[in-house]
């Protein structure tokens, strides 16, 4: 099918990117546009703290939809290539994820490149992990669900997080849902048809992907990390059971697909959910369009 004729509406009315990219410019322009506190979805409970971890103390923001005595655990890792994004700007992202998977959603506010060098912002996600389970006590948490998620970039960090978790022998992450994750931080055009197929006119495009992406592979991350491009990785086998959502027109469509193959035939129980009609971005984007906002009706289905 075409691109959906609301996200084609929008896509004609924004500006060209600019030629440079300010990291800090661009981080303040997301700031001003974030949806006011009184129009945001009303849970029960949206908290924030700090969790300490061994990479430091760490920003989070802990929503609950209802109350009850103890919860299973969604940790949160917001998208922005590896340099945008913020609890802010993703807080709508969280809290539909708290409501309509029931869990306690824990977002995390990591350090971006390229002020923080790789691997600063991953340690921040994995020292979360490692605090939930420590602490599960000060967020009720039922010592069974200890799910992740994240959109994005925040998709390649929870794939990165769920490998280090099993070279830990951290055995404690339940599942992973990744929507439209970047595994693979090499662009050659030609690894992946998508990046061909989708390179002009959806939104994210095929020639921006290095520009976006140079301030964290600047930073130190090199692609052929594993922690850096999971899908890198040789042994998939024992990674948590997986939930992929992608977009029909999304340059990075061809390498989230071809991760959850792998994870299937490494003996990893593997759903790869493709949305027609949409391009990158569209969890973030366009949930208020009914079509895509059944990802996190998926979400819960498959964490339920």
């Amino acid at each position: 099918m075409p691109l959906h004729p609301e996200i084609a509406k929008v896509l004609a009315s924004l500006p060209a990117p600019p030629a440079e990219l300010d990291p800090v410019a661009m981080r303040a322009f997301d700031e001003s546009h974030v949806t006011p506190l009184a129009e945001r979805l009303p849970l029960h409970s949206v908290e924030d703290l700090v969790a300490k971890t061994p990479a430091g103390e760490v920003p989070v923001r802990i929503y609950a939809a209802e109350e009850r005595s103890t919860y299973g655990v969604l940790v949160y890792l917001h998208g922005g290539a590896f340099f945008l994004g913020s609890l802010e700007t993703h807080d709508h992202i969280a809290r539909a994820l708290a409501k309509e998977t029931g869990l306690k959603v824990v977002s995390v506010g990591y350090r971006l490149a390229p002020e923080n060098a790789f691997p600063a912002g991953l340690e921040d996600c994995y020292g979360v992990v490692r605090w939930v389970a420590d602490q599960g006590a000060i967020l009720g948490w039922d010592g069974e669900t200890l799910a992740l998620a994240g959109d994005s970039s925040g998709g390649t960090f929870v794939a990165a997080v769920a490998g280090m978790a099993k070279d830990d022998g951290f055995d404690v992450i339940t599942q992973q849902v990744l929507f439209y994750p970047s595994l693979d931080l090499d662009f050659d055009i030609d690894r992946y048809p998508s990046l061909r197929e989708n390179a002009v006119g959806y939104g994210l495009e095929t020639a921006g992907l290095k520009p976006f992406n140079a301030f964290y592979l600047n930073s130190g991350a090199n692609p052929a990390d594993p922690k850096v491009s999971p899908i890198k990785r040789e042994d998939l086998t024992g990674l948590p059971p997986a939930l992929i959502i992608t977009g029909e027109f999304d340059p990075l469509r061809d390498e989230a697909e071809l991760y959850g193959e792998r994870l299937r035939e490494a003996g990893v129980e593997a759903k790869v959910s493709r949305y027609e009609g949409a391009g990158h971005g569209f969890v973030q984007h366009f949930f208020w369009i009914p079509e895509y906002y059944r990802a996190f009706a998926e979400t819960a289905e498959f964490l339920s």
